[in-house]
């Protein structure tokens, strides 16, 4: 390997070791912030008991990490790309942990606010780096299971976060109430940080690059125009400034855009690489990434309203409703990009994508005929069939976005991805108030509570139906097979070619 970048195909006996222990290592950074991003909101009822946190700050507890954590992803690709993925992502992680513990030991709503600011900003830097590392270490035939791994890991977070916050908050460990589901990141950091720096290769782009300015200057404020008004629309009651700033934030990124092409031609180094968008696969996906994203925002934000709020139930009885999707979705991920993909192809995808659907009107169905007296066991079958649906799809998905990147932009291609999933969230975030909170009405009697929420969660499983309807057709511009599965034959056959030949 050169001292500038990973070269996978020679790795083996001990550094085949290694880059499985850095695997795990990234992996688990990745889990703990897919679980930091859901595991506040189960908490939140405890937060404003005890600290008396307002209701504005309550919503800023929640999404300060989201607005940090949006505009900082693409910045924090490309500070890998220039100055190294492993000293950047051990910048994250070490950061990370000390917001943490800066969450955890908050004395006031206001420190809190500020510490999860600088959490979803240590996020930004740590998250680019997870996949940057993955293409940069592992060999395109082995990245299949690599990311069949990444998906399983994605799923477990996804609905990891309620549970693991509905339990630490349930049994009060030390007396320390919420601030235990921020204080489980010290050993969990510490460890990642120390292994981190043993195990994982350095590795970044090989020409030399330059941090561009401008362009995090315009892409940050592009896209908190955009999603500030989102986030603080509804509680604002959508005034007309909110429309201007996201029409606004059209105009920033446009202006990026040509900003990013001038800079390109004067010097090579811009923050957004946009030749990757002539990178048919990666184009077309991330186009669906956002949407997905848009369904996955809406669907888990109404599903917590509905239980807790709808049905009256308690925190950990919500939480554990989410095990068989969660089981679903990791064994589906796993099982979709080592055995359906290389078989199948895209239509394993597009197969997710009905599935979920599928999932999400048999659930529709089921809160119809069951009304208020639902339970958790009957939820199951509409959760594995959506698991399943969903399993098919993340890990495939970002197998197929990154499949024919060039290496040395892995870092700006993986600030891309997850920067369009979180403001593809965001965007399901802002349609929940109109899709689900739309369709509650105001100043409601005790009496009228549970089944005004039912109805806008009904509602709202029709919008992500439909959006899954819409995922299915954007999948027909994927490409049919990703290209590391014919990389993979290739290289599998010329294996087996000097075996057969002594």
């Amino acid at each position: 390997m050169t001292s500038t970048e990973t070269t996978p195909s020679t790795a083996g006996g001990g550094t085949d070791r290694r880059r499985w222990f850095a695997l795990a290592i990234v992996m688990t950074a990745a889990f703990m912030d897919l679980v930091d991003v859901t595991i506040v909101n189960i908490a939140i009822p405890s937060i404003q008991r005890e600290s008396g946190a307002s209701f504005s700050q309550i919503q800023w507890i929640t999404a300060g990490y989201a607005l940090a954590f949006a505009a900082g992803l693409i910045t924090g690709g490309r500070l890998g790309d220039i100055y190294g993925r492993k000293r950047i992502f051990l910048i994250g992680i070490g950061g990370f942990t000390v917001a943490s513990a800066l969450c955890g030991l908050a004395v006031n709503p206001e420190m809190l606010v500020a510490s999860r600011f600088l959490q979803g900003a240590m996020a930004a830097l740590m998250v680019p780096q997870v996949l940057s590392i993955v293409h940069a270490t592992f060999p395109a035939h082995e990245r299949g299971k690599v990311f069949g791994l990444f998906g399983a890991v994605v799923g477990l977070g996804a609905v990891s976060g309620p549970l693991l916050g509905a339990l630490l908050t349930e049994w009060n460990l030390f007396g320390w109430e919420w601030r235990s589901i921020f204080l489980i990141n010290l050993p969990v950091g510490v460890a990642g940080l120390i292994l981190g720096s043993r195990f994982i290769t350095e590795s970044k782009a090989p020409r030399a690059l330059k941090l561009d300015l401008v362009g995090v200057a315009l892409v940050t404020l592009g896209l908190l125009m955009l999603l500030y008004p989102l986030i603080r629309g509804r509680e604002l009651g959508w005034p007309l400034w909110g429309y201007v700033s996201m029409a606004g934030s059209l105009v920033v990124l446009a202006a990026l855009v040509a900003y990013e092409r001038r800079k390109t031609a004067r010097d090579g180094s811009p923050l957004v690489e946009l030749s990757l968008f002539r990178v048919k696969s990666f184009a077309a996906g991330i186009a669906v990434q956002t949407v997905f994203g848009v369904a996955l925002g809406v669907f888990f934000l109404v599903w917590t309203l509905y239980m807790q709020f709808g049905l009256g139930w308690s925190p950990l009885k919500a939480g554990l409703t989410g095990v068989p999707f969660s089981i679903a979705v990791s064994v589906a991920a796993g099982m979709s990009v080592q055995q359906l993909v290389p078989r199948f192809g895209r239509k394993v995808l597009q197969a997710g994508g009905l599935v979920m659907a599928a999932g999400v009107l048999l659930y529709l169905w089921e809160s119809g005929h069951y009304g208020l007296g639902i339970a958790p066991w009957q939820m199951a079958l509409p959760l594995v069939v959506m698991g399943v649906g969903m399993g098919l799809i993340v890990a495939p998905l970002t197998d197929a976005i990154l499949s024919e990147v060039p290496r040395e932009h892995s870092g700006s291609a993986s600030g891309l991805l997850n920067t369009v999933q979180q403001m593809g969230n965001a965007l399901g975030l802002g349609l929940v108030s109109v899709v689900f909170f739309g369709t509650i009405g105001d100043h409601l009697r005790p009496d009228q509570v549970g089944p005004a929420f039912a109805d806008a969660f009904r509602n709202s499983l029709g919008w992500v139906a439909a959006v899954m309807g819409v995922i299915f057709l954007l999948m027909f511009a994927l490409p049919k097979r990703p290209a590391q599965h014919v990389e993979g034959e290739q290289a599998a056959t010329e294996q087996k070619e000097p075996a057969l030949a002594s």
